[in-house]
């Protein structure tokens, strides 16, 4: 049989904290990164609370056909490489529907990159700043997606358990792809990531039409 998105959402929520709450801390930008990011991440919370039950309801289906929707749009942007670009004076306003809207496709899929990561892309931090930026989403979107998963009876003793034996795996996974980087370009990389991405997404799209 195969997993619903909830209970893979529920397994990989351990190591997602695991991975992602040292890179939100360990740098210089992290108080200037949240204030940038906290009318986009007060948003998702809103679009959470909004979109819960989605993720977590009887019809398991309909989300793994939103991830794989998720999945490609997340992949064609990527291989696409369209640049935004957001004034600092926008980011006030558009922080919060970027959210609001990222909140609400993570409750439907588990999924919380879109549109998240093109507008973190596009307001213009530097290097260094959006890997802790990356870091502090990732780590919120985690809490928040636990929050959904917990509030829908998705996230049982079981299944935490099978999320903090993940730990090992994720790191290793970490340790793995670090040296594939070191192998190849970063556009080699980034191209190989979003093509798979693809193929899963259309993967589960054409499993879950029918």
């Amino acid at each position: 049989a195969v997993m619903s998105p909830a209970k893979a959402a529920a397994i990989l929520i351990a190591p997602s904290l695991f991975t992602n709450v040292w890179q939100m801390i360990a740098g210089p930008y992290f108080l200037s990164v949240a204030r940038r990011l906290a009318p986009m991440l007060a948003g998702l919370f809103v679009g959470a609370w909004a979109g819960n039950g989605t993720l977590t309801g009887s019809n398991a289906k309909q989300a793994a056909l939103g991830l794989g929707l998720a999945l490609i749009a997340y992949a064609l942007i990527g291989l696409s490489r369209i640049q935004f670009s957001i004034p600092r004076h926008a980011e006030i306003f558009v922080g919060p529907l970027v959210g609001l809207a990222t909140g609400v496709i993570m409750a439907a899929t588990g999924i919380f990159v879109i549109p998240a990561l093109p507008y973190m892309q596009a307001i213009g931090l530097e290097k260094d700043e959006l890997v802790q930026a990356l870091g502090l989403h990732f780590t919120t979107s985690t809490v928040a997606l636990a929050g959904v998963l917990w509030s829908g009876n998705a996230f049982d003793t079981q299944l935490a358990m099978l999320s903090l034996a993940a730990i090992g795996p994720a790191l290793i996974g970490m340790v793995i792809g670090q040296k594939v980087r070191q192998l190849v370009s970063v556009a080699t990389f980034r191209f190989c990531l979003f093509v798979l991405l693809l193929i899963l997404g259309l993967q589960l799209v054409a499993r879950n039409l029918v």
